[in-house]
């Protein structure tokens, strides 16, 4: 993306998103696969009420 902040690792998180939904013990490197994907499924729970309901939204 030429503006806003730019998406990173597997599951295309932003630094922000990363840094608010980071779980404690596990690398600081959003392009980290664990760091990044335990951060991702933490904000789709957090944003959707569950894993379950993130299809909802499409």
């Amino acid at each position: 993306a030429v503006k806003g902040t730019p998406s990173k690792g597997l599951l295309q998180v932003i630094d922000p998103t990363f840094q608010a939904y980071h779980v404690p013990g596990t690398s600081t490197d959003s392009y980290d696969p664990v760091a990044n994907i335990t951060a991702a499924c933490n904000y789709a729970a957090d944003r959707y009420g569950s894993i379950d309901n993130i299809f909802g939204a499409y």
